[in-house]
């Protein structure tokens, strides 16, 4: 008997579910790439349209992908492919966006906890050598691989427990855990003099900063933060029983999402400008600015609130890599008959063969493709590519290939559930959406031929063009 003729697992409560949602959506695109992508695009500027996608992009897609789900009840792969098998590469986007998250993603999960050690031991009492400490840590071809190991084996340990044992009793903990580590973080930071200037660069906006870039890296961030486009939501939502309200789900998760960015964005920004720090310290800023200003504090208050900032950002990363690993887990369970835990062991052995080539490409070790390395390849193409695409695919496949009625059918429960913006929502999946997502999309292609990015942005397109064609294959 094949894994998909088995009972499907479900979520053992809404509360369960929600909080394994928010986790999937909440992780390292909120605490360690928000604010410093906030940072490189001017602040408040950055941060409305960012806030604009989420409530008008990201809300829209998210509820799209749960009714898709749990309509179908399969994952990524299967949701599309049981409903017209021409469509199968949509999916197989979403499985490989994930699988090459994880291809970078558990190697930042691994600096994560290494930085847990790292301020136990004693990194802050030297605040002068805390920078030079990341660069070598990152370019060390070991140590970084043996933290990536051991942040994968809790992946591991989660996935394997399913979906009520596991990924849900994490996110129970985990993540409001998080909530009150970011809050205690951000009031001691807001309580330091001058940090009003952190508070009015990250919401007094300036939008003569606003390029093609900033829009790309604001939509970027919303898929990437929101978890959409890599067929996680998809997958989630699949395990959803039917009597759950969609609507007031997904308002609960994206709310919570955003609630962590400016979380994390309040937390950085008014003690970085309190102690006279840039804010456009690009992807270092959370392992080298921020111990630097727990070093600024000084004496234990300073080290506790470090060793609790590492602990809650290693608490992000995991909950939603635990949701990436799964989105293949449940591929290989659903489609190819594995059990979890031969789905388990088979993903996560590919990803760690492509965290290994990340990692080592940090220290200029491993093949290149336009002078870029593994990790950086693998950050573009899914950021700025696959993600956003993957959405826009969702949301074709809902307004063009799906009945309005049956859309209708599943997010009301049948007429059970109000829901009077449904004709608005599906006028933005069906007609606006895919539109805005492809000018986005082109914009950044075109400006990223400047600084050697855009082939390999092209690169992506053509991956996915590749798939559209050899779909049938799956």
């Amino acid at each position: 008997m094949s894994a998909s003729t088995k009972p499907r697992d479900n979520w053992g409560s809404k509360l369960g579910f929600v909080m394994a949602a928010a986790g999937s959506a909440v992780g390292l695109g909120n605490i360690w790439k928000f604010p410093y992508t906030a940072g490189d695009n001017g602040g408040g500027a950055f941060v409305v349209i960012y806030l604009f996608f989420v409530i008008f992009i990201g809300f829209s897609v998210m509820l799209t992908e749960f009714a898709i789900g749990r309509r179908t009840q399969k994952s990524a792969v299967g949701a599309f492919k049981s409903t017209d098998r021409r469509w199968t590469f949509a999916g197989v986007i979403g499985v490989t966006s994930g699988l090459l998250i994880m291809g970078f993603y558990p190697v930042v999960g691994g600096w994560a906890i290494a930085y847990i050690a790292k301020v136990g031991t004693g990194l802050l009492s030297a605040p002068e050598a805390i920078g030079d400490s990341f660069g070598g840590f990152i370019s060390d071809p070991i140590q970084p691989l043996m933290w990536m190991a051991f942040y994968l084996f809790l992946n591991i340990v989660i996935v394997m427990k399913g979906i009520s044992g596991g990924i849900e009793k994490a996110g129970k903990i985990l993540m409001p855990l998080l909530f009150i580590i970011l809050i205690i973080v951000s009031v001691k930071g807001l309580m330091l003099p001058g940090s009003m200037a952190g508070l009015e660069f990250l919401f007094s906006p300036d939008f003569s900063k606003i390029d093609s870039n900033v829009i790309l890296a604001a939509l970027g961030q919303a898929f990437f933060s929101l978890s959409l486009g890599m067929g996680c939501m998809m997958t989630y939502g699949s395990y959803l029983k039917k009597k759950e309200n969609l609507v007031q789900t997904t308002a609960m998760v994206t709310a919570m999402d955003t609630g962590v960015a400016i979380l994390a964005g309040v937390a950085m920004f008014p003690a970085m400008f309190a102690f006279g720090m840039a804010p456009t310290a690009g992807p270092g800023l959370v392992f080298v600015v921020v111990p630097q200003l727990f070093a600024e504090m000084g004496g234990i208050i300073g080290l506790l609130l470090a060793l609790m900032f590492f602990i809650g950002l290693s608490v992000a990363a995991l909950t939603s890599s635990v949701s990436l690993l799964e989105v293949v887990v449940s591929y290989l369970i659903d489609e190819k008959g594995l059990s979890r835990v031969k789905a388990v062991i088979t993903a996560s052995s590919v990803m760690a063969v492509l965290c290994i080539f990340a990692s080592l490409s940090l220290g200029g070790v491993g093949p290149t493709l336009f002078d870029t390395g593994a990790f950086d390849i693998f950050d573009l193409l899914t950021d700025k590519i696959f993600l956003a695409v993957g959405g826009m695919l969702v949301c074709i496949f809902a307004g063009w290939r799906l009945k309005r009625e049956d859309l209708e059918d599943e997010i009301t429960n049948g007429g059970e559930v109000k829901f009077p913006l449904f004709g608005l929502w599906y006028a933005l999946v069906k007609f606006i959406i895919p539109v805005a997502i492809a000018i986005v999309a082109f914009m950044g292609i075109s400006s990223g031929f400047d600084s050697g990015k855009g082939a390999i942005m092209l690169l992506g397109v053509g991956i996915i063009a590749g798939a559209a064609l050899i779909s049938k294959k799956f």
